[in-house]
């Protein structure tokens, strides 16, 4: 009786794994391919009619006309669209699976000031989250920590690897802080009256940070006793080998994060969110911030704001000069894969069609730091983009049938196309 009940634990747990196991990672790329026919959007703002994308060992080796030269084996993909992988920053991807369940948590740690946090190491590569980014063309994330001051260490990963060894793109690219509010919302249920009001600790917290940077920045220069993790994580920013990512949407909050961190000695940093950047360009393109703005489908935040401004805000800060990404802010990474959409709802707004794509591509790219290897269809970068049926940046068109990270065709299933192919014929049965 106790063998029986082994087998059928046995069966259950291996049916269980079938269902619920990721589609298997691609194996590495192991001939030459070439796809011709295409129109190939770059990312770089060039289109290519009747395109030739060649690439070997995972790298490109020649993009061009008709008249480009085909090696290998040849996929024909006339009538279909080229594309870079899209790029998704600042989410916890990988990090967390189910909200409700505790468990399956690890985008927040305990802690203000955790620096040394490093997300990479919690990263799930078969996340059914990170599968479902794939069919939408999204290929590529910064997996990112969230909560307390400073959140963590983020990294940039691709979508296709069995573990977070694999996964990686860029190691600890970067520190995530997110800077106080000068004004706050009035505690109703402490019988403050509700509306904005001035945060009176706006001041102590702005100290706070001042004295955990320059404890940082004083620990680097050595002689001390005892080893601070934290601080040692902090190192990257003053000598320009992380970012330091800053979220915060109003103009006086900008001002005085750019101000402050810049005299503190950080090298490089970017504005996640910036809601009133477009009131500030001219500083920020003094400074060289770049800015990940949150994702277009959006409410304005107050009454007076004009209603379209989370629409046209990416327009407006790319006509004033700055550097430009797009960051899907809703607190459910599901809603990652529609970033293509929200690329496109920008083109509505008066962008031309191949700067929108920059949005997710070339410039997220450079932002993060990986410009020299991804981010646009051009000879020595990695093998990493899409064919689709039309406009990938139109949820109608945008059809996947084809994709490559770093040369290896992945699998576009999902659990989401399962359940599809699954109930798709129930109600047209007679």
């Amino acid at each position: 009786m106790k063998i029986f009940k082994n087998i059928i634990l046995a069966i259950t747990v291996s049916v269980g794994l079938h269902v619920f196991a990721q589609q298997t990672p691609a194996p590495p790329q192991s001939e030459v391919i070439s796809i011709v026919g295409a129109t190939a959007h770059l990312g770089n703002g060039t289109v290519l009619e009747n395109s030739v994308v060649v690439f070997d060992d995972g790298k490109i080796t020649a993009v061009g006309n008709s008249s480009t030269p085909t090696q290998g084996r040849v996929i024909n993909a006339a009538g279909k669209h080229l594309y870079p992988g899209f790029i998704a920053p600042g989410k916890s991807l990988g990090l967390i699976e189910v909200n409700a369940v505790r468990a399956s948590n690890d985008q927040d740690e305990i802690g203000d000031f955790i620096p040394n946090i490093r997300s990479i190491i919690a990263y799930n590569a078969e996340s059914k989250v990170v599968e479902s980014m794939r069919p939408n063309g999204v290929l590529l994330a910064q997996s990112t920590p969230k909560g307390g001051r400073i959140s963590g260490t983020s990294s940039i990963v691709q979508f296709d690897a069995w573990n977070w060894e694999d996964a990686v793109v860029k190691e600890d690219d970067g520190i995530h802080l997110n800077w106080p509010n000068s004004f706050r919302r009035g505690r109703w249920w402490l019988g403050e009256p509700r509306g904005w009001k001035p945060n009176k600790d706006y001041n102590k917290r702005l100290d706070e940070i001042d004295s955990y940077f320059t404890n940082s920045k004083a620990y680097g220069k050595g002689g001390q006793q005892t080893k601070n993790l934290g601080f040692e994580a902090m190192q990257g920013l003053f000598d320009g080998s992380k970012h330091l990512y800053v979220y915060t949407n109003g103009e006086k909050e900008m001002i005085d994060a750019v101000t402050r961190l810049k005299k503190l000695g950080v090298q490089k940093v970017v504005i996640v969110g910036g809601y009133e950047a477009h009131k500030i360009i001219p500083f920020l393109k003094q400074n060289d911030i770049p800015v990940l703005v949150r994702r277009t489908h959006s409410l304005p935040n107050r009454d007076d704001d004009d209603y379209d401004l989370p629409y046209k805000l990416p327009k407006l800060l790319v006509d004033g000069g700055l550097k430009v990404g797009l960051q899907n802010s809703s607190s459910s990474n599901f809603q990652t894969r529609n970033l293509p959409f929200y690329a496109g709802q920008v083109v509505g707004q008066g962008m031309d069609k191949e700067e929108a794509l920059k949005l997710i591509t070339s410039n997220t790219a450079e932002i993060l730091g990986i410009g020299d290897r991804y981010g646009s269809i051009e000879v020595g970068k990695s093998a990493t983009f899409f064919l689709s049926e039309g406009d990938a940046l139109d949820m109608r068109t945008n059809v996947l049938t084809q994709a490559f990270i770093d040369g290896r065709e992945i699998s576009l299933e999902s659990h989401q196309t399962e359940l599809w192919q699954r109930y798709s014929e129930k109600y047209q049965r007679e």
